[in-house]
């Protein structure tokens, strides 16, 4: 049984994060069962996410650049491949990961939660807004989830650098997320707390599962696997939501208990995804194709001799991740290998690329690229020699104008009155023609393409 969460910071599963929120159940399947200190999202964003752990591929090779361009819906994933091999197989709740829509949305506005200064002018009291019914029949605000879940003076007020030292692409993302305004601490404090509250409330759903394989007898005998389509930033860098290759939005958790999977036990190797369509076939003892993306954990999870594990395709030391979607205004590749991080944007040049040592920086606040430049030049030929990212970029940049032209042209006269009211522009009805311009510019721009 896999079980998928959405927005959930892998942190929280491995001190210190879960000193800040209590997760009952995220901390029995650590008791019995394995957690992986550095699992990955393979594109920090719902669908492109769901269409990598669907597919068993990275996102450059399924195309899923955004939330409306997923996997077509007659994609064989893994779960089709159990169905042919004569399991029974049932998929409930949020899937997303075919194109155009998202397929099951959650009643409860989550990302509003994460804005306080948004719902603070549209006279939202956060207070009022209610879960579903997550425990029992009993129904708890956000505050009461607070309350009772959550350490509220352990919450860690994170550490921003000045707007004007902002990596680009950093500054277009807290701009475009509306949150480069000031904040004061408890505002801050507040929005984790809330966001720490929602995983609480998701740790109580992933009892409920927990329970009833318990009470019908199936616990023991069922391996079940747990993890999140992405993060979340929750204030991280001075942004919220994902759309980022910083921890808090690309870190997922991933933890597995159940019948010969070793208990009480943790893995640091870097794993993504990706991996969970050959782990699942594994598990199922069906044939793994070849031309996946992703490896099978079952060599790291589970109690068996040398020999079998000898014999198997063992993961890399490293993991991608790649973004192509809203609020960044460039594609997006990340690189983990055991202690670094390695971010490049777009055609590899015309934006600087990132370096991190998440062993001395685990906060990602000192972007050594150009301090060890043999590092950086070393982690670039290694994310080459996996994807020709410049070319992706290209790709990308125009499938993005290809889609806008179409949209703009479905609109007519009417498209600056949308854009507009658009979530995040807010500020076009100021100077219209400025911004129109400055579309015209940017679709005449290499037409040749």
């Amino acid at each position: 049984m896999t079980v998928m969460g959405s927005k959930k910071d892998g942190r929280l599963t491995f001190y210190p994060g879960n000193q800040t929120v209590i997760l009952p159940f995220i901390n029995l399947m650590k008791r019995y069962g394995t957690v992986f200190l550095n699992a990955y999202t393979n594109s920090p964003i719902c669908c492109p996410s769901r269409a990598a752990m669907w597919s068993g591929l990275f996102t450059h090779l399924t195309e899923s650049w955004n939330n409306f361009k997923g996997l077509d819906p007659n994609y064989t994933t893994w779960m089709d491949l159990m169905q042919k091999h004569g399991y029974h197989t049932q998929k409930y709740g949020k899937l997303d990961y075919t194109s155009g829509h998202h397929s099951v949305r959650d009643d409860e506005p989550e990302g509003k939660c994460l804005n306080a200064l948004l719902l603070r002018t549209q006279g939202i009291d956060l207070g009022r807004l209610m879960t579903r019914k997550a425990i029992g029949v009993t129904l708890l605000s956000v505050t009461e989830w607070v309350e009772v879940w959550v350490t509220y003076e352990a919450i860690k007020i994170p550490k921003w650098p000045p707007l004007s030292d902002m990596h680009p692409v950093d500054y277009y993302s807290s701009y475009t997320k509306n949150c480069t305004g000031q904040f004061t601490r408890k505002e801050i404090r507040d929005i984790r707390a809330f966001y720490y509250a929602m995983c609480a409330e998701t740790d109580a759903m992933l009892g409920q599962i927990i329970s009833a394989l318990s009470d019908t007898g199936l616990l023991k005998r069922t391996i079940v696997i747990f993890t999140a389509d992405h993060g979340e930033l929750a204030m991280e860098h001075q942004q919220f939501y994902k759309m980022s290759m910083y921890e808090a939005s690309s870190h997922v958790p991933l933890l597995v208990m159940g019948p010969s999977i070793k208990a009480h036990h943790n893995l640091s190797n870097v794993v993504s995804l990706v991996d969970i369509y050959p782990t699942m076939l594994d598990i199922a003892r069906i044939p793994i194709p070849q031309n996946l993306s992703g490896y099978s954990l079952i060599p790291l999870l589970a109690e068996m001799a040398e020999d079998d594990v000898s014999s198997r395709r063992l993961h890399p030391p490293w993991v991608l991740s790649e973004f192509h979607g809203c609020n960044v205004n460039s594609s997006t590749y990340m690189l983990r290998t055991d202690k670094w991080k390695y971010i490049a944007y777009s055609d590899g040049h015309s934006v600087p690329s990132q370096l991190f040592d998440l062993s001395a920086d685990p906060d990602e606040l000192t972007n050594i690229a150009t301090t060890f430049p043999e590092v950086t030049h070393f982690l670039d030929k290694k994310l080459r020699s996996i994807v020709n990212y410049p070319r992706i970029s290209a790709s990308v940049h125009k499938y993005n104008k290809k889609q806008f032209i179409n949209w703009k042209q479905s609109l007519g006269q009417n498209y600056s009155n949308v854009i507009a009211n658009l979530r995040w522009h807010q500020d076009w009805l100021k100077e219209p023609r400025k911004y129109k311009d400055a579309i015209h510019r940017w679709l005449q721009m290499n037409t040749n393409e």
